[in-house]
């Protein structure tokens, strides 16, 4: 027998010493050309593994290949934590990160189909009105002519003509709707500008923004703006920019109207500040754009249709519909681009997201949603041998769907790709070639392999993934009766068929139904969200490097006045924000060197050791501990602390057990926000809105990235709710909280045009007796009825 060729002797991703976050020296191979699935409680290190080690230095080596003018161009990878990694391949990354929430982008700016299309009408729309451009509602008409000089031996003036043909619409810039400030809300007309008129975050009386008005000679500072002529209140409102000197200084003067637009709704409104949020809430008003009716495009682009069908009604299809449309199109001219286009919209219909329409924006989206458009690009892809890592990719989905979302991971397994799966679902867990089993708990209590082999010696292991693989929640003997109920009349948000239904108070109510059967849009959209509503959806939690647990949640706050009252000064040298800052790494705890086309490089500070604060500052202590060492505490740690004693806060008591409630015990104060996993993320913001002084709580799929030993604790959480006098509504798919549940709402019965309807109301055991809808049917399965 032949010896094998040295090439086929790298069969194995080798690991050796990941420490990456919380992980211990890691070691481990897992096979090349397999699935593999990675499982763990929620925060054991799965993605410090798999993202943050694995994925995270494939990408690293690729830019490194790439010449140091275009590594400029490209976001710098530090090296992870770790000794040896070996027998790596290309990583493509699908994660559940959302999409960007441009007013601009779409499903179909997003995969690449609105391009395809812009190509077909711009070949066979009639009339024809131009290029591809023409038919973009991100880009605009532009013409310009004039001179140009050219310096080319001897130098001549040469008169230069330009036009472009953009589909954007003029008057609503391609967003497809247009906003109406409200401007009683920009300031108040009985005062004048000197007391102090406008009640614009950031324009406060004597700051530059207030200057630039007050101070521009346009009008009388001392007017009381409802005394202003027709022309001064044009130029204070819609004046177009002009270069001026206010108060010596040379400066852009313009309307306050068009400078609120440019500052503020020009910008995604959820990563803006609370205080600005809530303004820009309530100053403006989104209307859709009466010219081009929401579309986005322009008279042209409208009127140009293939067999009487425009760009814009064909991105307004369902992709399903659309897929069936573009089947029966037959023209050899641009046969290889509808053959391109046929391929991509029947992914969307394969990977069960047929149900959306191209002209849905991206930043509308669940993080499911986001994880399987991304997904798109890769199926129809050639390439073998590369890594594939998914986070979750069952997030979002019916039980029904994850059957389709399994075949696909297989399908990419089978073409020779590394298939790696961060995942909780035990069926997803089962059709797994190689199982990594991370733990056993937590935070500093996990970062270690538990087990490693195949899943049914994950079954007979003692792990805590293994003791709860086969755990199978029971039907309540009994369920609670309804307090009142919530009256849902004529609900027609998204593809809603004018619902009537009314959600019961008082109990624990579940929304449920296959992906894009409308559940989002009958709560989020039906559920008025007025005072006593507590609404705690997917958004992600936005915060940088400085933030953590205790920022976020408020607890900080009353620990600086602990520790300030304590010590006799003030609380600002308590935050490492603030007067506290260690002044060498201005109270990040680390300091970065940018090496230019190199990865960057951060080093633990040396003056402050890491903790982030002055070193006078911690001669200051609070029952013993000075503030790094509070800081540094688990949740579990710091409730007995603040609970008695000398260091006794109630308000931070309060604060760290809704901390602990929803499972986040092991989760240190400080730990940057930018560290933690998706479902940590989503239950810190459960913790926080716990707080509000809410009666109805709607809560958006809360088992996202929860283990199954975890999934008992929140069920736990709920019926506490509940038991408080709480009603609590929620959209969920996992079985374990339906058959939990109280009272089931079962929207479909299918996806898109084919759901929007209420196909069940009644009890889970009732919905397991009738058998009648998809999830009916899963569920019986589930609790083996």
């Amino acid at each position: 027998m032949s010896e094998p060729h040295a090439a086929d002797s790298h069969d194995l991703i080798r690991v050796v010493g990941a420490r990456e976050n919380n992980l211990k020296d890691l070691e481990l191979e897992l096979p090349k050309r397999r699935l593999t699935v990675f499982t763990g409680v929620s925060g054991s290190g799965k993605s410090s593994l798999v993202f943050d080690t694995i994925a995270a230095e494939s990408q690293r080596l690729i830019n490194e290949t790439y010449s140091a003018f275009v590594q400029g161009f490209m976001p710098t990878l530090a090296r992870p934590e770790v000794d040896v990694l070996e027998g790596l391949t290309t990583a493509i990354i699908v994660d559940q990160q959302r999409m960007g929430a441009d007013p601009r982008s779409t499903v179909g700016t997003a995969t690449d189909v609105n391009a395809m299309l812009r190509i077909l009408f711009s070949r066979l729309g009639r009339p024809h009105i131009g290029p591809p451009s023409a038919y973009a509602f991100n880009v605009p008409s532009v013409s310009a002519s004039g001179a140009m000089k050219v310096e080319r031996g001897e130098q001549k003036a040469v008169k230069v003509n330009f036009s472009r043909t953009g589909g954007m619409c003029p008057r609503c810039e391609g967003r497809g709707a247009v906003s109406d400030i409200d401007l009683t809300q920009l300031y108040d007309d009985t005062k004048s500008l000197a007391e102090g008129a406008l009640t614009i975050p950031g324009y406060t009386t004597g700051g530059w923004n207030y200057r630039l008005y007050s101070e521009s000679g346009f009008f009388d500072p001392a007017k009381p703006i409802r005394r202003f002529t027709k022309k001064e209140l044009h130029d204070f409102l819609h004046h177009e920019p002009v270069r001026m000197k206010i108060a010596g200084i040379n400066m852009t003067y313009e309307g306050l109207v068009l400078r609120i637009q440019k500052s503020m709704l020009a910008k995604d409104k959820e990563a803006m500040q609370p205080h600005i949020r809530a303004f820009v809430d309530r100053a403006v008003a989104f209307t859709t754009c009466p010219d081009c009716d929401g579309t986005r495009l322009s008279e042209g682009a409208r009127a140009s249709k293939i067999k009487k069908v425009s760009i814009a009604d064909a991105c307004a299809m369902q992709i399903s519909d659309l897929a069936e449309w573009v089947r029966a199109l037959d023209e050899p001219s641009v046969a290889p681009l509808l053959e391109g286009l046929r391929a991509t919209l029947d992914s969307f219909v394969e990977i069960g997201l047929g149900y959306l329409s191209l002209d849905r924006s991206s930043g509308t989206l669940s993080g499911g949603e986001a994880q399987r458009v991304k997904m798109i690009r890769h199926l129809g892809s050639s390439l073998t041998d590369t890594t594939y890592v998914f986070d979750e990719p069952t997030t979002g989905l019916h039980p029904h769907d994850i059957q389709r979302m399994n075949e696909l991971l297989l399908r990419l397994r089978d073409k020779g790709n590394t298939v790696l799966v961060v995942e909780h679902k035990p069926e997803t867990i089962a059709i797994a070639d190689h199982v990594v089993d991370l733990g056993p708990g937590a935070g500093a209590a996990g970062g270690t392999v538990c087990f490693e082999g195949t899943v049914e010696g994950l079954r007979r292991s003692g792990t805590v993934t293994g003791r709860h693989f086969d755990d199978r929640a029971k039907l309540k003997a009994a369920v609670r009766k309804p307090t009142g109920a919530l009256e849902i009349r004529g609900a027609s948000a998204h593809n809603l068929r004018h619902v009537d239904v009314d959600i019961p108070l008082g109990v624990l109510a579940v929304v449920t139904g296959v992906a894009g059967s409308g559940k989002s849009s009958l709560v989020h959209g039906s559920v008025p969200a007025s005072e006593g509503v507590v609404s705690v959806d997917q958004t992600p939690i936005r915060g940088s490097r400085r933030s953590n647990p205790a920022t976020y949640t408020g607890l900080l706050e009353p620990v600086r006045k602990a520790f300030a009252k304590a010590n006799g000064v003030k609380p600002a040298l308590f935050s490492a924000n603030s007067e506290g800052a260690c002044p060498t790494c201005n109270g990040a705890g680390v300091v970065y060197t940018d090496l230019a086309m190199m990865a960057g490089v951060s080093s633990t500070c040396e003056d402050c050791e890491g903790r982030r604060y002055q070193a006078s500052v911690l001669e200051y202590r609070l029952g013993g501990r000075d503030i790094s060492e509070v800081l540094a505490m688990p949740v579990a740690e710091a409730v007995e602390f603040f609970a008695a004693g000398e260091a006794a806060t109630p308000a931070a008591h309060r604060i760290l057990t809704r901390l602990a409630d929803v499972g986040l015990g092991y989760l240190s104060l400080g730990q940057p926000l930018t560290t933690l996993s998706g479902g940590e993320r989503q239950r810190l913001k459960l913790a926080t809105h716990m707080a509000d002084k809410g009666g109805t709580y709607v809560l958006d799929e809360p088992t996202a990235g929860l283990h199954l030993a975890d999934v008992e604790q929140l069920l736990g959480l709920l019926d506490r709710l509940v038991d408080a006098g709480k009603s609590v509504i929620v959209v969920e798919h996992h079985q374990a909280v339906m058959a939990h549940a109280d009272w089931i709402i079962d929207l479909g019965p299918g996806a898109g045009h084919e759901g929007g309807r209420v196909v069940f109301e009644g009890t889970p055991a009732e919905l397991v007796a009738a058998r009648s809808t998809l999830t009916g049917q899963h569920l019986a399965e589930y609790v083996g009825a």
